[in-house]
């Protein structure tokens, strides 16, 4: 049987449950919240590391632009050296040949023998003369003629300024002497014709000289009966050899 239904009978009610509301982050006046992957940012990261590269490589260019300039400045400075140094000892050997060939002045004169028509010639005061064989009346008169002092005349190794022989031979045969050592194989010499100031046609031989290892000058004219033969054993006196030849005079 089943149990009586109560009347009126108090129902129960569930509790009212309010939501819940999520925490709220705590703000600090002033500071917003973080922002990730702002462009901006990135953007400044990269210039400044672009800046700094630029700055790097302006540096390393200035420093290699400045040893480079510091190298050729050095090489310029030595080459502007060299050249004073070239020029200063230019001007001094310039100097000394200037104060050698004043030291000539004035020239001395050289008369040979008489009975040899009496050959005469200007020479340079700084020259000594030996004459091997003087007041000759037969034979070959000789004269050596250099700077500061005369070598052995015995030795065929000596070089002078100046020889001057007379010799006692036609012109004729002296000048075939020459041609033979002209038509030696293997032979440097070489001659023309030319006048001297004393108005006499002579030979002027040029080259390796004969019987020596010497290049030079040899002139070849007649005096009289005899042969006068004017010789340098080096081309470094050609200026004073010319200046004898010009001045050369002697009686026909």
């Amino acid at each position: 049987m089943m149990p009586p239904v109560q009347q009126n009978a108090p129902v129960m009610q569930s509790p009212i449950m309010s939501p819940i509301t999520p925490p709220q982050p705590i703000m600090t006046p002033g500071v917003g919240p973080k922002k990730y992957g702002d462009p901006y940012s990135l953007l400044k990261t990269i210039a400044i590391v672009i800046l700094s590269l630029t700055t790097i490589a302006f540096i390393c260019l200035f420093i290699w632009i400045l040893s480079q300039y510091n190298e050729v400045k050095e090489d310029v400075d030595g080459q502007i050296a060299n050249a004073v140094t070239a020029a200063v000892d230019e001007q001094k050997l310039s100097d000394e040949k200037e104060f050698a060939e004043r030291e000539k002045y004035p020239y001395k004169s050289f008369a040979g023998p008489v009975d040899y028509g009496e050959l005469s010639f200007k020479y340079p005061k700084t020259w000594s003369v030996y004459i091997a064989s003087d007041n000759l009346k037969s034979g070959d008169f000789e004269a050596y003629l250099n700077p500061s002092e005369v070598e052995s005349v015995n030795s065929k190794n000596s070089l002078y300024a100046l020889r001057v022989k007379i010799r006692d031979k036609s012109f004729e045969s002296v000048v075939q002497e020459y041609q033979k050592a002209m038509d030696k194989k293997d032979a440097n010499l070489s001659v023309e014709s030319i006048t001297l100031e004393c108005g006499v046609t002579a030979n002027k031989y040029t080259g390796t000289l004969p019987n020596t290892e010497f290049s030079g000058y040899v002139v070849v004219f007649k005096i009289r009966d005899k042969t006068a033969i004017v010789q340098t054993d080096s081309i470094l006196f050609e200026s004073d050899y010319n200046k004898v030849l010009n001045s050369i005079t002697f009686n026909a």
